[in-house]
């Protein structure tokens, strides 16, 4: 009985966190690799998390064995049929993917894809852990085996950690589909075998009936006060709030690391496991102590709006801050728990409810409601209310810390308004990120973020686009320098290269996926054409509006609003001399524009002649060699192009990969500056179906 209950816990947790972040991956070439996606497939899984558990919870009163061999036979038999298999990028997915209105209503469509193909049997899955400790209850005649909730976060945890690790640089998309898909069937035989088993423990009516009675539960000898039941849902909404807010600030603040919200995750995973495996481990007296300086450091560092930490250190503290807020919320949620199996279900009903909450409110409500972001410091107010109400009894150096900390919290929230809003033009935030316009009259010590190497421009309003830490464009609004270009499209750029020797003496045709501030204007001529692709509706008024590049630009501008590679795919031959692929310095790399059909896509579009320039300056990633692949793959040629940082100019340092044919690289302007690209060994070529980022990171860094 231990054995098949702890092994079927285990394997349900397991596939279900190893089938999220598949899930999540085949998601972001729909929505142009926004890492908001990850973000909001947490509050799907959550949200599912808690209608399972209102399954359990139903079943534990009222539900038949019949009932739930039904459910796991329905879910078998969805993901078994071939639309459903493929998921988001199968053949019901792929005409998703090239739908314009995915990145018109991303939310939408996230839950959409995701019901359709994975909402039954991710139900099933999170109904589990609930179910078989009552079973077990019933079965042993003892109290809730709450350790098996510990085991299921263990579940978790491993398939978190193998999927980028493991899975991802090994399997294409229809093997893990495919893998997945049997690893359930195999979870739905064990699970309905051992449910037909134990069908003897299934409420009888008088049984039933005294369930559905039975609202006082005992707990610790107690009745059970609404008090407490409030607490089983807040605690939770606090640690979630915690782990989507730090994810964000992580990804978009800190430091654009792919995969980094692989390690908040982690953490929450195993404060989890600690709180309900290992409870001894637990001293209030010590962790709200910890809580208070971890809470009071973090604070401190956000109110230093233009002041910034070692990527490292960074990291590492605010990995420390969730762990600890993470660990006291889950841990008082355990104290509070209900010994009998009656109040189990119900318990963890409201457990999940309130990680939807948490998540709902920071991933979903905060970019709907605030034009900055702080979601942070609102997950930091909140812990600290949760602190305030549980050691409220604890004494009154208790109760003057945390309704000190929380009212400094609060305060912060204002300070963070404040300095967002100096020097800044404007400010607005929606689903791919938070915008603001900057101005200053010396850009001192700006921060390439794609090279993490600072430069000082020279004098005069500078006026610069920011999404958290990432610049997406800055212009010298200066009359005689308005319309040179900046940041890392300077003349001796990959770009700025391509440009030069494309169309020597004859109007040019160029086509930019990713705006920015429309930087590339700059280079155009009477007579050129330029048709840029941007998947955020913001950036577009943003770079007509508050910067002159466009505007004071003689050539013939067209905006395309949507995905640039599923823009492409829809439109007929462009004819581009220059085909700019500008999307690649961020955390979320969108992966669908570096596989060998988009290069087919791009050459199709492409005039004779014509080629295809890489933006790959990111300090984390070395994307050349798979370029070169990939440029191999199609019958073309590839070569980097690096660029030194010119303060005067506010140009920085970058690095380009031009691919085209043999007659651009033999001109000599072109020879002399660009490289040859060093082959990888062991790396493949990405396609629709197969990438992994773990070839191509940069670890030292």
């Amino acid at each position: 009985m231990r054995t098949m209950c702890g092994g079927t816990v285990f394997l349900a947790a397991f596939l279900l966190f190893a089938v999220e972040p598949m899930a999540a991956k085949q998601l972001l070439p729909v929505l142009g690799g926004s890492s908001a996606v990850w973000v909001t497939c947490l509050v799907f899984f959550q949200g599912m998390l808690l209608l399972g558990y209102l399954y359990a919870h139903w079943m534990v009163r009222r539900g038949r064995v019949w009932v739930h061999l039904g459910m796991l036979g329905a879910a078998a038999l969805v993901l078994l049929l071939p639309v459903a298999v493929g998921f988001v990028l199968g053949s019901l997915g792929m005409d998703v993917q090239l739908n314009s209105v995915a990145s018109d209503h991303p939310v939408t469509t996230i839950f959409l894809a995701l019901g359709a193909s994975l909402g039954l049997p991710f139900l099933v899955l999170g109904a589990t852990g609930p179910l078989v400790q009552v079973w077990w209850a019933r079965s042993q005649g003892g109290v809730v085996p709450y350790r098996l909730f510990a085991l299921s976060n263990a579940g978790s945890l491993l398939g978190l950690v193998l999927y980028p690790v493991v899975v991802e640089p090994n399997l294409t998309l229809v093997q893990q589909r495919g893998i997945w898909a049997l690893g359930f069937c195999v979870f739905a035989g064990v699970c309905g075998w051992m449910a037909w088993w134990l069908r003897v423990l299934w409420p009888d009516e008088e049984a039933s009936a005294a369930l559905r009675n039975d609202d006082k539960k005992v707990i610790d000898g107690e009745v059970a006060p609404t008090g407490r039941k409030w607490m089983w849902f807040l605690l939770p909404m606090g640690a979630a709030m915690q782990l989507c807010a730090v994810t964000s600030h992580l990804s978009q603040d800190v430091a654009a690391i792919p995969m980094l919200w692989v390690l908040p995750l982690g953490v929450y995973l195993v404060t989890f496991i600690l709180a309900f495996e290992a409870p001894g481990l637990y001293r209030r007296w010590i962790v709200v102590r910890m809580l208070a300086v971890v809470l009071a450091s973090l604070g401190y560092a956000l109110s230093k709006v233009d002041t910034t930490l070692p990527i490292g250190m960074a990291v590492a503290f605010y990995l420390v801050e969730v762990f600890v807020a993470c660990w006291f919320c889950h841990a008082e949620v355990y104290r509070l728990r209900p010994a009998s199996a009656a109040g189990s279900t119900e318990f963890y009903l409201l457990v999940a409810g309130g990680g939807v909450a948490g998540t709902f409110l920071v991933a979903i409500a905060c970019p709907l409601v605030f034009r900055a972001n702080y979601d942070l410091a609102i997950a930091l107010l909140v812990t600290a209310l949760l602190a305030a109400v549980v050691t409220w009894r604890d004494g009154w150096a208790q109760r003057l810390l945390w309704a000190t900390g929380s009212a400094l919290l609060l305060a912060l929230g204002v300070m963070l308004h404040v300095g967002f809003g100096r020097h800044t033009l404007m400010r607005a935030r929606n689903f791919y990120g938070s915008l603001r316009v900057t101005q200053a009259e010396i850009d001192a010590g700006s921060e390439g973020e794609a090279t993490g190497e600072a430069y000082s421009s020279g004098t005069g309003p500078v006026r610069t686009l920011m999404n958290g830490r990432i610049r997406h464009g800055t212009q010298m609004l200066e009359a005689d320098r308005r319309r040179v270009p900046t940041t890392y499209y300077g003349q001796d750029s990959g770009v700025g290269v391509a440009l030069r020797y494309c169309c020597e003496g004859r109007p040019k045709n160029v086509g930019v996926v990713g705006l920015g501030v429309g930087t590339l204007a700059a280079y155009a001529q009477a007579g050129d054409r330029m048709r840029f692709y941007e998947i955020n509706p913001l950036v577009g008024p943003i770079a007509w509006n508050l910067f002159t590049y466009m505007r004071d630009s003689p050539a013939t501008i067209a905006l395309v609003e949507g995905d640039g590679r599923a823009s492409l795919e829809r439109e007929p031959a462009q004819g581009f001399d220059v085909l700019v692929v500008d999307a690649f310095s961020g955390d979320a790399i969108p992966l669908h524009l570096l596989t060998r059909q988009a290069m087919e896509v791009y050459r199709r579009h492409l005039a004779p002649g014509g080629v295809v320039a890489f933006h790959v300056s990111n300090s984390y990633l070395d994307l050349a060699p798979e370029i070169r692949r990939l440029a191999d793959a199609v019958g073309m040629q590839a070569r980097a192009v690096e660029s030194f940082a010119v303060p005067t100019e506010d140009e920085y340092r970058a690095t380009w990969v031009l691919v085209g044919g043999e007659d651009f690289f033999a001109r000599p302007g072109v020879e002399a500056v660009s490289t040859a690209i060093r082959e990888q060994a062991g790396l493949r070529v990405w396609t629709d179906d197969y990438s992994s980022l773990l070839a191509v990171m940069r670890w030292g860094r």
